[in-house]
């Protein structure tokens, strides 16, 4: 069990628990399962349990750690995820890189489901919803300007070319509340200022995992329209079973991309998202 840390040392995770994984891995909707031969463990953290088991499992000689963020079951909406926890676990099993999948709409013509966005970018516009490990009593201020790991980034588009997928190297994701979808007027809105993807989980969990120093990368599988793109030819609007039924048809699709990221990322990270945290205090 984690013990009780001062978050503001990135580190303290780690001295918790030995490290068992190097690479973790977030399962969105529809996508529950990833690793075989897995051992399965329950974990605490000073911010309450995460939200499932986690699985730790090894692909291609590393050691992985899964972990669907809505739960096994879904039960949890993307409003109510503990998704400080989830960092936190993942932080304390060594993991220094996390992959983040997610069911996606398109908010473009040009995007279509089925295809891959590697976003760069996010914009948030959620509410309520514990976003910080630093609440003080040291204010600490993250850097944002560039959220996603660009050496991921460039990992997951050779691989993704390489497998000839269908992709997009980068896009900007709205991240709206939930559990609702948009209405017309917000999916327009949001469609107009030329943001390319919505989602409803990418906040705070990219900024999260930058606030404890670990490379993010977003891989967000469209799954179908926004309700704002609604008459344009061949576009039909976004529904729950439209969603999990794309999702489902690419699930394999996205499992060869993880697989092949895993595998090819080099041993240790050469880009700067470990030092989060330089220059964030005065």
């Amino acid at each position: 069990m984690a013990k009780q840390i001062d978050p503001s040392d990135v580190h303290a995770p780690v001295a918790a628990n030995p490290a068992r994984a190097e690479i973790g891995i977030f399962g969105g909707s529809g996508f529950y399962h990833f690793l075989d031969n897995v051992e399965e463990i329950w974990m605490e953290t000073p911010y309450g349990p995460p939200s499932e088991r986690v699985a730790i499992g090894t692909i291609a000689g590393r050691k992985v750690a899964f972990l669907p963020r809505h739960g096994k079951d879904h039960r949890y909406p993307p409003h109510r995820i503990n998704y400080r926890a989830n960092l936190w676990a993942m932080k304390s099993l060594g993991v220094q890189r996390v992959i983040g999948p997610c069911a996606s709409g398109s908010l473009q013509p040009q995007v279509r489901p089925g295809d891959f966005v590697f976003c760069d970018q996010f914009v948030n516009r959620t509410w309520g919803r514990a976003d910080t490990f630093y609440d003080g009593p040291i204010t600490t201020h993250v850097s944002a300007a560039d959220p996603y790991c660009p050496e991921m980034r460039a990992v997951a588009i050779e691989q993704a070319r390489r497998l000839g997928l269908t992709y997009h190297e980068r896009g900007t994701v709205v991240v709206v509340q939930g559990p609702r979808f948009s209405t017309r007027a917000e999916s327009r809105e949001f469609h107009d200022h030329g943001w390319d993807v919505i989602n409803m989980t990418q906040y705070p969990e990219v900024i999260l995992a930058r606030e404890l120093g670990l490379c993010y990368l977003n891989v967000s599988l469209i799954t179908d329209y926004d309700v704002g793109l609604e008459g344009q030819p061949g576009i039909v609007p976004v529904s729950h079973e439209e969603v999990m039924r794309v999702f489902a048809r690419n699930n394999e699709r996205l499992k060869e991309l993880l697989w092949a990221v895993v595998q090819a990322l080099p041993p240790q990270p050469a880009c700067t998202c470990a030092q989060a945290l330089a220059g964030a205090r005065g």
